[in-house]
């Protein structure tokens, strides 16, 4: 049988068969395009796949829903489901594995700056609130500013994606990998998955000879760290723990030592898996929030949570399903190739419905919707909490580490963030002594950025040369 009548039985096997007869039409060099990639997709899956995610709509699943248990090191924090743990003993703990050169950091960058009217990757959006620097630049300052403080070289992996890789690489370069070793930085595109016509379950096309497709999630970035080969390497230079954030929250600490404390804590943490979470501003706050079903931990979103379940509180008045997740997490190596091989399949898929353009692929007639007509599946890194014995979860200042950009305008924009950036190293100077000018709502008047270079907490500034005051709607930087 040759390769196509090969491919040809599989996608009719899977009802798919309209894109084998796509390939008849097409050259040989988009033939060829074509085929490899339908041999890059999980063809056995897609008949299940698509019953169960995209034909069928999703059952709530916020019914036997029990809040998570979380640990903080702040006493105002501790309330029923949040009890206090030591910072000093997890800082000394965490410091002492950056010492030793056992953490790498691993940012998940494969979007791109659409929705923020930016023409790019999103790591090169001007995101600080004075000069402008890329998200990409504040990471790789927060990493040399560790390795200055810790003396070790710290490994950064960046998870790219088809449409954005090239960019992405390019970027780095022209900008000397501002100033890190490029040897010390890995990149890789994670995987894609297909998009379906949500009524028939058909696999759309984006053009003629191309498939519709997008990323298969950041769950996919366990399969993206082994394939790369990024786990045998960290493993081969002695990384245990790997530092998880996004790209578009500014504020993001790279490299925490009270987290990496509490992941390696015996007693806390089996060290396989642990996140970070901010409390929600309030119940109708969009974002996905930490919890146990059926004693497995992991996030529901909030269009899942009933609205008595949003709103209930405890018996100090906080509300019971307060922990957000923030994107923030630390796995072992271990635990990532794990997931990567033997529980990749226990990922559940996710379903999401979206407008997708696409072409008739007999007729090539392009068609624009005005409404969602395809569905994406796409897996959840925090979807692994579930597979970990004894998963950990950090309650954190929002105001200190969480400042996403991610739309245009309005809450978590570039605007909100700035804001959000200016009003945490404002208070780091009043707590060296500078007079900073505040509006009546208690924002800083102005804006204000401190590089990590220069700090990398508020007690790093007491050997700073600084002002005694700011003036009024001014920029300060340094």
């Amino acid at each position: 049988m040759s390769r196509f009548d090969s491919l040809r039985s599989q996608l009719e096997a899977c009802g798919q068969s309209h894109v084998s007869c796509h390939i008849d039409q097409l050259g040989t060099d988009a033939a060829e395009a074509l085929m490899r990639r339908i041999e890059s997709l999980p063809l056995a899956e897609l008949p299940s796949l698509i019953q169960q995610f995209v034909l069928t709509p999703p059952a709530c699943t916020g019914g036997d829903l029990q809040p998570a248990q979380c640990v903080s090191v702040d006493s105002r924090r501790v309330c029923e489901s949040v009890s206090l743990v030591d910072e000093s003993s997890l800082r000394l703990r965490g410091e002492s594995m950056l010492v030793e050169g056992k953490v790498a950091a691993f940012t998940v960058a494969g979007g791109q700056g659409t929705r923020l009217g930016w023409a790019g990757p999103k790591g090169t959006f001007p995101a600080s609130a004075v000069t402008g620097k890329p998200l990409f630049r504040l990471f790789a300052e927060q990493i040399m500013a560790a390795q200055q403080k810790w003396g070790r070289t710290i490994r950064w992996y960046i998870l790219t994606s088809e449409i954005n890789d090239a960019q992405t690489r390019a970027f780095f370069l022209d900008n000397r990998c501002f100033g890190l070793d490029r040897r010390q930085i890995m990149m890789f595109p994670q995987g894609v998955m297909p998009a379906f016509d949500m009524k028939t379950g058909q696999i759309l096309f984006e053009s003629q000879g191309e498939l519709a497709m997008s990323p298969n999630g950041h769950g996919g970035s366990f399969a993206a760290l082994l394939s790369s080969g990024a786990i045998d390497q960290m493993e081969g230079r002695g990384v245990e723990a790997i530092s998880y954030f996004q790209v578009d929250n500014p504020l993001a600490p790279v490299l925490d030592p009270v987290f990496l404390g509490l992941h390696a804590d015996e007693s806390l943490s089996s060290g396989e898996f642990t996140s970070k979470m901010v409390s929600k501003t309030d119940p109708g706050e969009k974002v996905g929030v930490f919890g146990s079903m059926n004693g497995r931990l992991g996030v529901v979103e909030y269009s899942d949570l009933s609205t008595e379940q949003a709103q209930s509180v405890d018996d100090s008045g906080r509300l019971r399903f307060a922990a957000g997740n923030v994107a923030m997490h630390i796995m072992s190596t271990d635990f990532a190739r794990r997931v990567a091989t033997a529980g990749q399949d226990d990922l559940p898929w996710h379903r999401a419905v979206k407008k997708v353009s696409c072409i008739d692929p007999q007729t090539g007639d392009r068609h624009v919707p005005d409404e969602p007509n395809a569905v994406k599946v796409e897996r959840f890194v925090f979807d692994a909490m579930g597979i970990a014995t004894q998963p950990a979860i950090l309650e954190v200042s929002r105001s200190a580490e969480f400042a996403p950009i991610k739309n245009a305008t309005g809450p978590d924009s570039a605007e909100s963030s700035k804001q959000m950036q200016s009003d945490l190293y404002g208070s780091w100077l009043e707590q060296a002594g500078v007079s900073v000018p505040r509006r009546d709502d208690g924002g800083v008047d102005g804006a204000i950025e401190i590089s990590p270079l220069t700090a990398m907490s508020a007690s790093d500034l007491e050997h700073v040369e600084l002002p005694s005051e700011l003036t009024r709607s001014g920029n300060f930087t340094c």
